[in-house]
């Protein structure tokens, strides 16, 4: 990729925010914007949606979840770049987008060289951060970015009724499935997170940000 323009692409459903990246990559030959698109659907209704080099996307638009969205493009585009974007650096969503395939995670507020610069190192195949998420991601250990697991729709569903202090026949009749449905589904979470029990799970959830992870469902909190 060093010899020659890199493809780039946005999925944002802010205008300005595209308006604003588009500017800047304009100003730099190195660069060819391919598009800068508002919805999902338009990018993956794009015909040369292949030819994307770098992605920057978005992780909070309208329905939508970024990082479901990475972990779908990476799977069908391995080759795909996808840098994540977001107005907030909260540890868990990060985790999970580096998780998902994404070669990195700056705040739509980053300076203009932090862009120029993090497209740059992640072509060469590195991990990159905006220096505000480096910053908090200096306290992180690297182990970390394999301590949260990928779990099922069901077993979020459940980790979120758990750790709102729901017992095995609560979440049993509140998801109208069978209670031994519900304690195979709960001895797989504590196996999935390495925990012992599940006072140890609800404090891994709570230590991680789990409350915050856009994988739990929206009334949730």
């Amino acid at each position: 990729m060093e010899n020659k323009k890199l493809n780039i692409a946005i999925l944002d459903d802010h205008p300005l925010i595209i308006e604003g990246l588009t500017t800047l990559f304009s100003n730099h030959t190195e660069f060819n914007l391919l598009g800068g698109f508002n919805q999902s659907e338009e990018l993956y209704g794009f015909e040369a949606i292949d030819k994307i080099d770098v992605l920057l996307l978005d992780i909070f638009f309208g329905n939508n979840n970024g990082i479901d969205i990475c972990f779908d493009l990476k799977k069908k585009y391995p080759k795909m770049i996808i840098l994540g974007i977001s107005s907030q650096a909260e540890r868990s969503i990060v985790l999970q987008m580096i998780k998902q395939g994404a070669s990195g995670y700056l705040l739509k507020t980053a300076k203009n060289d932090e862009y120029i610069h993090c497209i740059k190192e992640a072509a060469k195949g590195k991990i990159v951060f905006g220096k505000k998420v480096q910053a908090m991601l200096d306290k992180i250990q690297i182990a970390d970015l394999k301590s949260i697991p990928r779990l099922t729709k069901r077993e979020k569903e459940i980790l979120a009724l758990l750790i709102k202090g729901k017992s095995t026949q609560e979440i049993s009749e509140e998801l109208f499935l069978s209670f031994l449905t519900i304690q195979t589904h709960r001895r797989n979470l504590l196996q999935k997170f390495d925990v012992k029990n599940s006072l140890e799970l609800i404090n891994f959830a709570n230590e991680n940000g789990l409350l915050n992870d856009p994988y739990f469902p929206p009334n949730f909190s």
